[in-house]
């Protein structure tokens, strides 16, 4: 296998990728993720993972219930460490890789505190970390947290793993004549309010001139592609 273009990439998946048609947590949809994590790491890339947690609970519905903005941030952050602690025992039980999980919030009985120095030490040692719960603070989406950890251990390129194939003008769910981008800007994603993340995370990567590759997570062998250079999904930049 050829030498990958980035050295240091962080990927990003969705916690409703990991919850398969029903929710929670699916084994089978873990289990296929796990593959395309391991093969990743074949590459000899130094690779990170930030999970959502959107399988097991929203934010947004928990407001709607009556639970408040706060409290249901930090129910969101926990999911996440449910969702990594579970990719992390497929990652290690099924294909004998070695994982670290970080939490931006103390559990330190099932995980280390996140501490950069440290996480970047991992990485060096070929450890896949995965950092869960978010920045630790309300009020952030899992978008954010992924951006900023991604800036944090000096990442090349930022993978958003989704269950869309790149970045289209308009939904493509709704519109048979929506457009792919192949790439974009950071400015145009912003400028014309398209969903890739939320505006806080954009504006993150464009400051700190971080790509992102926007892709479907269930297209055997495009996570692998990303890390090599091939055209895949969509590369949100700095360029115009």
């Amino acid at each position: 296998m050829s030498s990958p273009k980035y050295k240091r990439v962080l990927l990003k998946i969705s916690g409703e990728v990991l919850g398969g048609k029903n929710g929670g947590l699916d084994y089978d949809a873990i289990n296929s993720v796990a593959t395309q994590v391991a093969d990743a790491a074949k590459t000899g890339v130094d690779l990170a993972l930030v999970v959502g947690g959107g399988n097991i609970i929203r934010g947004t519905e928990a407001q709607n219930f009556g639970v408040a903005r706060t409290t249901a941030d930090y129910m969101g952050m926990l999911a996440t460490v449910i969702n990594s602690l579970a990719l992390q025992a497929v990652l290690e039980e099924r294909y004998n890789l070695q994982t670290r999980v970080q939490s931006a919030i103390k559990v330190s009985s099932v995980a280390e505190d996140f501490i950069r120095r440290r996480a970047i030490r991992h990485l060096e040692k070929k450890r896949i970390v995965i950092f869960a719960a978010g920045t630790g603070n309300p009020y952030f989406s899992t978008d954010t947290a992924a951006v900023l950890r991604a800036i944090e251990i000096q990442a090349d390129l930022m993978i958003k793993a989704t269950k869309v194939d790149g970045v289209y003008d308009k939904d493509p769910k709704k519109y048979a004549d929506a457009k792919r981008f192949e790439s974009i800007s950071f400015r145009n994603v912003l400028e014309k309010r398209l969903q890739v993340m939320d505006s806080t995370a954009i504006a993150l990567c464009m400051d700190n001139n971080l790509p992102i590759m926007v892709l479907n997570i269930f297209e055997q062998g495009h996570i692998v592609d990303a890390i090599m250079g091939k055209p895949v999904g969509t590369l949100v930049h700095s360029g115009e």
